[in-house]
């Protein structure tokens, strides 16, 4: 039985890599389900590509870097129930059904086609077994260590030597990616070095990531966190002590936009307004360079039950119309820095982002 779950407790790198939610053991794939924190925490066990999808859709499994993880293993799920010697057609199905579960992180897509083509450099199905397993576990580690050195690349401009308070938006830790986190990795780092005051998280309506998740994972590892309603980011910036907002994204278009949790373009605006800095902290897994500017990005939006009831209690009238986008798109030009493993790009624009990732 394999089992790549990171340790929580790295002597290697001297780190607490955060709350597990990813679980390979082998044949199966575990998945803390997150719609239960912090009131329970259960574990779901997947053997199919179908159910490894419904996880995705259904917010089992959120954060672009763990759902691209997640969709992974689901490939390699699919090849394991596969049984007919025809194997590559049943394995394509596999991967459509993954890629209609969500559309707007790229990191989902980016793992599918990264899968692709081990399997189409496979030649027999037992081959295309062992390889799409290991590229799996592959895709899983490598997050971890980008986390890792994302979170020392944020630390290289944050020049502010006393201790500071931030500011983030939904949930970018361990839970929502392989180990650490994106936004939340760099603000482990801050606490770890001795340079974090404080943090405040937004509660993120309606999934209330930030109040389930993020408030969770920081409390537990003693890391100081307040929590707010969304609409007090505004006040708390106004009094002085936030240097930065630090938030992640699930998709980076080539000029520098940046598709993240509905509610973080509002704050960016609002940080500019402040004279604070806003930063974006995620793999490059997530740049989309084909895509030109983040008005082609595709907007996911889910039904209006998720606005009108909160844990089943009916918050507005049934009949009302909503609009519920998951994402919003910052403009590049109200971001001071996107963080990525290979460094920091500093006022991104179509120039700073080709200079990194090349050309469209």
């Amino acid at each position: 039985m394999t089992d790549i779950s990171p340790n929580a407790n790295d002597q290697a790198d001297q780190r607490t890599i955060g709350t597990v939610a990813i679980r390979w053991h082998g044949h199966q794939l575990e998945l803390l389900d997150q719609r239960l924190l912090p009131a329970d925490e259960q574990w779901l066990a997947l053997t199919e590509a179908a159910e490894v999808a419904s996880c995705i859709r259904d917010m089992v499994v959120r954060g672009a870097p763990a759902i691209g993880i997640s969709a992974a293993y689901g490939v390699a799920l699919a090849a394991r129930a596969i049984e007919e010697e025809q194997w590559r057609e049943p394995l394509a199905e596999a991967v459509a059904i993954l890629a209609a579960s969500r559309p707007t992180a790229v990191n989902l897509f980016w793992a599918l086609r990264r899968m692709e083509a081990v399997a189409e450099a496979c030649s027999t199905l037992e081959e295309a077994r062992e390889q799409l397993a290991k590229a799996a576990e592959a895709i899983h580690a490598e997050d971890l260590a980008a986390n890792l050195a994302m979170a020392d690349h944020a630390l290289s401009v944050m020049t502010d030597e006393a201790p500071f308070s931030v500011l983030t938006h939904c949930n970018t830790g361990a839970l929502a990616t392989g180990g650490y986190g994106t936004a939340l990795g760099v603000i482990r780092r801050l606490h770890e070095t001795g340079r974090l005051q404080r943090v405040y998280a937004d509660e993120t309506r309606p999934w209330l990531q930030g109040s389930r998740l993020t408030a969770w994972e920081l409390s537990r590892e003693g890391i100081p966190v307040t929590l707010n309603a969304d609409g007090a980011a505004a006040w708390i910036m106004a009094r002085g002590d936030v240097r930065w907002v630090i938030v992640g994204a699930d998709r980076i278009t080539a000029n520098g936009d940046v598709a993240n949790k509905i509610g973080t373009y509002s704050l960016a605006v609002l940080a500019r307004h402040h004279g604070i800095r806003f930063m974006v902290v995620a793999p490059s897994s997530t740049v989309d360079m084909k895509m030109a500017s983040g008005a082609a990005i595709p907007i996911e939006e889910r039904e209006g039950t998720e606005v009108r009831q909160v844990g089943g209690a009916v918050l507005a009238p049934q009949s009302v119309d909503v609009f519920n986008p998951v994402f919003d798109v910052t403009p590049a030009e109200l971001i001071d820095a996107i963080v990525t493993e290979q460094g920091v790009i500093e006022q991104p624009s179509a120039e700073t982002m080709a200079q990194v990732f090349g050309q469209p």
